[in-house]
């Protein structure tokens, strides 16, 4: 048998493209878009400014912010024939399962956008523009609500929750939501990030490869996982009770959703402004239930295991104090993270070539072939 390279179980270190979206040191806790500490980011800017800094690789003037904004409110309705069909799916279904539907519907109403190429950015804006859209179209329908209306005043975070919430957001839930959708932006080649990148590969188009990017998020072990948080807040209970049940947990070997990450070897730097924000919010509800079980499950996970929290431990408390149901949490990053997909798959198609790993043979060779009455 020829001699192969040496496996890397999960791709673990292996580096398969080069990028300027994104940068993760590991080891400093620094995540990085496009030059931009994630810290600075969070504090200063705004969803609409990271969208254009990932798809142009610079920040926005003031002129070129306001033309995106108008472009992300021109984009935001539905065609009607889709919007219909979106009405037609079971409620009961995995909204995520939805979104991936509607997405890939999308693209044939949208030819034209779904080219493969530099015009691709207009796919790019109409998937992060509309994304919201179709998670309120489907929210709203089984709670019996009226479909959102596209409100062009309110910005892309203050729209995702007016389509979740059926409400004006308050300033403080929109700033937090803002942030959270940054802090989400983009993470390098995540699994749902690097399936969009190998659909575009193929040459296929921007509405494609978004699809395998969501099929990929759908998976408990890439999205998620702040779902887990948050029913083990609630299988706690109290403050009191935290340690005793970790600790049970931990003896039986069970994972404790929101620590330890793949690439971070200290604090993912997301966390430790979602943890601020998940205070914010807490003390603006006058409920700091979920930020002091959260606070200790940190300390008890911290001491028994060395582990650091990833940015699902906090963000699930936030969105819940907001009101977002629990099974959207994972939409709601897919509605962040479709921001960097579909950057990665624009400079994919810049620098176009087919990804196409080995595996490592471990099965039989040269077996005689019985024929089918002599087989047993």
């Amino acid at each position: 048998m020829p001699a192969t390279p040496e496996v890397q179980t999960g791709l673990e270190d292996v580096v398969a493209a080069t990028t300027r979206i994104c940068f993760i040191d590991g080891k400093q806790g620094r995540l990085i878009y496009e030059g931009y500490d994630i810290r600075d980011l969070a504090a200063r800017s705004t969803f609409e400014e990271v969208a254009h800094l990932l798809w142009y690789g610079r920040l926005p003037t003031s002129a070129q912010l306001a033309e995106l904004k108008a472009r992300f409110a021109e984009l935001r309705t539905l065609p009607s024939a889709l919007a219909e069909r979106i009405d037609t799916l079971p409620i009961s279904a995995n909204p995520m399962d939805i979104l991936r539907t509607a997405v890939s519907s999308l693209a044939l109403f949208e030819p034209e956008e779904t080219r493969p190429g530099p015009s691709s950015i207009g796919g790019a804006q109409r998937l992060v523009a509309v994304l919201p859209t179709i998670l309120g179209q489907f929210h709203r329908r089984r709670v019996r609500r009226p479909a959102p209306e596209p409100r062009p005043e309110l910005s892309q975070a203050a729209y995702l929750l007016y389509c979740l919430l059926d409400r004006e957001p308050t300033e403080l839930e929109s700033r937090a939501m803002d942030v959270a959708l940054v802090l989400h932006a983009d993470h390098e080649l995540n699994a749902s990030t690097f399936s969009a990148r190998v659909t575009a590969s193929t040459l296929s188009d921007l509405y494609s490869a978004v699809t395998s990017a969501i099929g990929t998020l759908k998976g408990p072990l890439h999205g998620g996982a702040n779902e887990r948080v948050m029913e083990l807040l609630d299988e706690i209970g109290s403050v009191d009770r935290a340690e005793e049940v970790v600790k049970a947990k931990l003896a039986r070997h069970e994972r404790i959703m929101g620590f330890g990450h793949r690439v971070y070897k200290v604090e993912d730097p997301r966390a430790t402004i979602l943890r601020e924000w998940s205070r914010k919010v807490g003390e603006s509800r006058g409920n700091l239930r979920y930020y002091e079980l959260l606070r200790r499950v940190e300390e008890v996970v911290h001491r028994e295991k060395g582990l650091y929290p990833n940015v699902d431990l906090y963000s699930g408390s936030v969105y819940s104090l907001i009101g977002i149901p629990h099974d959207l949490f994972t939409p709601v990053f897919a509605a962040s993270r479709v921001l960097g997909w579909t950057a990665h798959v624009l400079e994919e198609y810049r620098d176009l070539r087919l990804i196409r790993p080995v595996a490592k043979y471990v099965g039989a060779l040269d077996l005689p072939y019985v024929p089918i009455g002599e087989r047993h």
